[in-house]
């Protein structure tokens, strides 16, 4: 008697989609048993019933299953030998079941108020859109291939032009090199620095880890200078053996103050003086309330600045565009490094920069976000004054974040008050390099770029309860 699908202690449920003819039903039959066979259900080694049992089981022809066990042979799914039957193969793998989706975490917060990321609903998606097609219909073939470790010509032109008018950039395409962001473009910098036999470099006591771990992992050591309500001292890079500074000028991070005319001569002048090299990270530097935007430090000297800007902060993070601005020398190792390990940077996002550049909506949407900040951050200072006068807000009036200044060791206690809350927020001390030699503050540092206007009011009522 013929053995049964059942009698094999095998139950599929096959689903045999497809049309109702012959050849429809013989695919939907192979398709069926592949894809027990791929996600597991059937073992490799597994003997599968007789043609006829199966044909009877499932109320088809038998040939129709014939002919799906033979496709399902050639294919190498099954195997049939004289006497054994039809077995699933020992070769086989079955596919990994599929992860499941994420869940969202009960404990998520109610209110972002962490520093560093812009108002993402505000991102210009129609504008953005109307310059990718633009772009897309204006580009030449060979935009499309492999093209320049530098990036795109029509980028690097509009950024020369661009950051020559608005934040006083001297920029030659030629020597402008497109990277996925602030930390792919340091991270470049970091191999030509060690390939350069350099040790050392001088960093702001405050920062973020990440870029001095990114710098470690090169083989450099990250010494931090000092600081007081000037910016970072800049007088102490000749006191030390580093040749290359990392720095914020125009509006330190997380301080929130722009460095000295007095100290940015000084900085100059020891490059000049000693060969030094300095990065300039322009963060936030189209983002000044009180006044005109202050010009990148480059300017002062092109020959002794690397300048680093991007489009995280003025348009959104996901776009993982930046740009850097090289003296001749470093242009061409970080050319040859760039273009030797990586490319990172999709050439459709930066011909659609390049035609949102050119087409003047970039500038159309920085002003707007200028203003869309400004107010948020002046709606802020007004809740501290009425609702939490013992908090004052340090800094200038510039950027996505706000500095505000707590009494003394209760910055721990507002962080954990905050975290009960479902309020986002980071203290200051986080962000304290190890070998900081300053005095411990209490502060805490806080984003207004995040939340969206919907929000906004209800953030700012959930920081000013938790403040003392």
């Amino acid at each position: 008697m013929e053995e049964s699908w059942a009698t094999l202690g095998v139950d599929l449920h096959l689903e045999t989609a497809g049309d109702a003819t012959r050849s429809g039903v013989r695919k939907g039959l192979t398709d069926a048993l592949r894809e027990a066979v791929r996600g597991g259900r059937l073992a490799p080694g597994t003997r599968l019933p007789s043609s006829r049992s199966l044909a009877v089981d499932l109320g088809i022809a038998r040939n129709t299953v014939a002919d799906a066990y033979a496709d399902l042979v050639a294919e190498g799914w099954l195997t049939a030998r004289q006497g054994s039957g039809t077995r699933v193969a020992e070769r086989t793998v079955p596919r990994p079941a599929a992860p499941a989706r994420p869940r969202r975490v009960s404990g998520a917060p109610t209110y972002d108020l962490m520093p560093g990321t812009p108002d993402l609903a505000s991102f210009p998606r129609a504008e953005w859109l109307k310059a990718a097609r633009r772009a897309l219909n204006a580009a030449p073939n060979d935009a499309l291939g492999y093209g320049d470790p530098r990036g795109r010509i029509e980028l690097r032109t509009a950024l020369a032009d661009y950051l020559a008018r608005a934040r006083g950039v001297h920029a030659d395409p030629d020597r402008i090199v497109i990277c996925a962001g602030f930390v792919h473009g340091l991270k470049l910098l970091g191999e030509v620095l060690r390939a350069r036999r350099l040790r050392e470099v001088a960093v702001e006591p405050y920062g973020l880890d990440a870029h001095w771990e990114l710098l470690r992992r090169a083989g450099l050591r990250t010494r931090p200078l000092t600081f007081d309500e000037l910016g970072t001292s800049t007088a102490e890079l000749g006191t030390g053996s580093a040749k290359v500074a990392l720095l914020t000028p125009a509006h330190q991070f997380p301080m929130g103050v722009p460095l000295h005319p007095d100290r940015r001569a000084a900085a100059v002048d020891w490059a000049r003086r000693t060969g030094g090299l300095i990065l300039e990270d322009d963060y936030d530097g189209e983002f000044r309330y009180d006044r005109q935007p202050v010009g990148a430090l480059q300017g002062l000297d092109p020959d002794r600045v690397v300048y680093l800007g991007t489009a995280s902060k003025s348009l959104a993070p996901g776009l993982r565009l930046g740009w850097m601005v090289l003296p001749a020398p470093v242009a061409a190792e970080v050319i040859e490094a760039k273009g030797g390990t990586d490319w990172t940077c999709g050439v459709l996002d930066q011909l659609t920069l390049a035609e949102f550049i050119t087409s003047g909506e970039y500038d159309r949407h920085v002003r707007g976000a200028r203003l869309r900040y400004r107010r948020r951050r002046d709606q802020l200072v007004a809740a501290l004054a009425s609702r939490a006068p013992e908090v004052r807000v340090s800094g200038i009036a510039a950027g996505l974040h706000a500095v505000l200044e707590l009494p003394a060791g209760t910055e721990r206690s507002v962080v954990q008050a905050a975290s009960w809350q479902r309020l986002a927020l980071q203290g200051i001390e986080q962000f304290r390099h190890p070998a900081a030699r300053v005095a411990k503050r209490d502060a805490l540092v806080v984003g207004y770029g995040t939340p969206a206007d919907s929000a906004w009011a209800g953030a700012l009522d959930a920081l000013c309860r938790v403040l003392p």
